[in-house]
Parts: C-alpha cells; structure tokens; sequence
C-alpha cells in the first residue's frame, strides 16, 4: 500500500549523462592520442543542421511509457532517428514556405512566446531552487527536529467485510493476531504475520492510515477497514517519533515547493506591473476587480 515511484526515466537519464554509455560492443582500435571529450558532441546532422547530443538528452525526459525499460544502447539510436526525421521534416516545409502560412506563422509565434515565458520564470526561480536555498529550507524546517509520528503496526487483508469480522471475532475470542494474519490474509506480507513496520500517516491509503493512527499500542481496529485493496483488520503495536529525514530524501519536496512559491511571486510581481482589461464573452468590458490591498 505503500506509494512507490518508479525511477526508470530517471535512470535512463543518468544513463544518457555520458555519450560513452551508448558506445558499440565491439571497441574501436585507441588511438594513438585521445581527444579531449567534447562538452555536447554532434551525434548526426541533417543538410548541416547539427543534432546535439543535449537534443537526445532533452528527447529522453519526454519518451513514453513502453520506451521507458528500454536499455539505452538501444534507446540511443531511436532517438537519433527521431531527431533525423524532425530535421527533414524542417527541410521539406521550408522548401514549400509553409512558415509564411498566415496560420503557421500565428502557431510559431504562439510557441516562441510560450518559450520566452518559460525562459524569464526559469531565469527568476533558479536562485530560489538553488542548492544554497535547499539547504537553508531543510535547515529550517528538518534539521535537529524529530521526524513525523509514526506507528508500527500488522494487519489481516482479506476480500470481504465479513471475512474480516469474523478475523475480529476471532481476536475478541483471544486469538493471536500474528497467526490469523499467516493463516487467512492475501497480503503478500502474511507470511510475516502482516507485519508492515514502522510508517509514518503519509505513507498509506487515507482510510487506512487514519484507523491506525487512531488506535493505541497494543489496540487492533473493532470494526473493519475498507480500501481499494479489501478489507483490513489492524492491531497498533508502537508508537513514536520518525527519525529526522536527511536532506537526500526530502530535497526534492523541498525544491518542488520552493518552486511554487518562487512562480507564484514571479507571477504575482509581473501582472503589478502591466494594465489588465477583462471582458465577458460577448466582448463587453467586465467589471474589474478591486486591486490586492
């Protein structure tokens, strides 16, 4: 029930930080001098047009899904076709002065405009997403306090709510929780006696996660609990506090939202400098608002 992440575009990424990662099996001869590695090597070029290995890199982080596994020996090549395939695009619509189509010329404006915004909000957030700003938020509100309340706990998941009554009659019988959990839960975990460790709220699916929370050591829920999983049956058997997160794993919670609030001053800052008129759909003017005091 835990929310996990899968990392392979992020791998893939990091695979795509070296050109030497997509090198052929079978080495070339050394040369007698080795070049110094260029920064952004051309990896082909169409009629001139180069392609960067940085145009790859940026193809990557847009890839879908099910070229997501992809080793990247093999996701190399694709790419570079890709990028082939856009140049000669390029090529043909400018043989036939598609770029001075009154439509086609609004559209490349439109994506140019859409570009430069992106550019000043990218140039007016970086200090604020900056390692040194990391580092200060995490020191704030991280550094030397504990983490977040957490439990350990074990839990019987079973298909059906009388299923799990009858785990609670059980248990008010005296039963012992552990071996009705190896006995009767479709969890993966039963054969550990339902024992999922120590978590904090966050960590599972609300309706879970608040009848935990809600329960003392030693205390198993009176009444099941309902997920998209099934139904459960809890028993608390700890509590405390988390240890405190190291930067590592909160960084990018940090920068996320230092982000948001970096755009939405960027935002707020630039329309207090331009003249706004609304209007209803019909075109007539609609009444302004009153400015932010």
């Amino acid at each position: 029930m835990r929310f996990t992440t899968k990392l392979s575009v992020l791998a893939l990424m990091t695979s795509l930080a070296a050109p030497a990662a997509f090198a052929q099996s079978t080495p070339a001869p050394a040369p007698a001098a080795t070049p110094a590695p260029q920064a952004d090597p051309v990896v082909a070029s169409v009629n001139g047009m180069k392609i960067h290995f940085s145009d790859i890199q940026a193809d990557a982080q847009d890839i879908p899904a099910q070229m997501q596994q992809m080793p990247p020996n093999q996701l190399f090549p694709i790419l570079v076709s890709q990028e082939i395939d856009r140049k000669a695009l390029l090529v043909a619509a400018k043989k036939e002065g598609l770029e001075k189509d009154p439509a086609v010329a609004a559209a490349m404006e439109a994506a140019a405009d859409v570009k430069l915004e992106n550019a000043y909000v990218q140039k007016h957030i970086a200090s604020a997403v900056s390692p040194a700003a990391v580092q200060a938020e995490y020191n704030k509100d991280y550094a030397g306090k504990p983490g977040p309340d957490q439990i350990d706990a074990r839990h019987i998941l079973v298909k059906t709510q009388a299923e799990a009554q009858a785990i609670i009659d059980q248990l008010n019988k005296g039963a012992d929780f552990a071996t009705l959990a190896k006995k009767d839960s479709i969890d993966p975990g039963a054969a550990n006696g339902g024992e999922l460790g120590w978590f904090s709220q966050d960590e599972m699916v609300p309706a879970f996660a608040d009848a935990a929370f809600a329960l003392a050591p030693g205390q198993y829920t009176k009444a099941p609990v309902q997920t998209q999983f099934g139904w459960h049956v809890i028993l608390c058997e700890g509590k405390r506090k988390g240890p405190t997160p190291a930067l590592a794993d909160v960084q990018a919670q940090i920068r996320q939202t230092l982000a948001d609030n970096a755009i939405k001053a960027t935002l707020a800052d630039v329309r207090s400098k331009v003249k706004v008129q609304v209007y209803n759909a019909d075109g007539t003017a609609a009444p302004q608002a009153a400015p932010a005091q």
